[in-house]
């Protein structure tokens, strides 16, 4: 089993359910976080002053997954959330070593 967490931007998270979703995903956990990266912010004006906003607003997406579906998903999520820019984000894999449906008492497998 893998767990592949994404980092991407805001605005793709309907493109990348959706691509999700299509190749039968059930299910992900969506967290909203800031960062940066070699994007490295940005330069605002408000009210007059010029300020700078160090870490963006980003979504961080966990979905697990069995490890046979591992190159499917990282595809169509990379595919969904690409916009060619700086900013994009980034996929990481990991091993899932147990997985437990707390309901049922399912184990690995079974339990995604």
């Amino acid at each position: 089993m893998k767990m592949i967490t994404a980092i991407i931007k805001p605005f793709q998270l309907d493109k990348v359910r959706n691509a999700l979703s299509d190749i039968g995903v059930k299910g992900l956990t969506l967290t909203e976080v800031k960062g940066f990266g070699r994007q490295k912010g940005h330069t605002e004006l408000y009210r007059g002053a010029e300020y700078t906003v160090d870490f963006l607003p980003k979504l961080k997406l966990e979905v697990a997954v069995q490890s046979q579906q591992q190159d499917a998903v990282i595809e169509a999520l990379s595919e969904a959330a690409k916009t060619g820019q700086v900013g994009d984000g980034k996929v990481f894999v990991s091993d899932i070593l147990t997985a437990v449906r707390i309901r049922t008492g399912e184990l690995d497998n079974d339990a995604i």
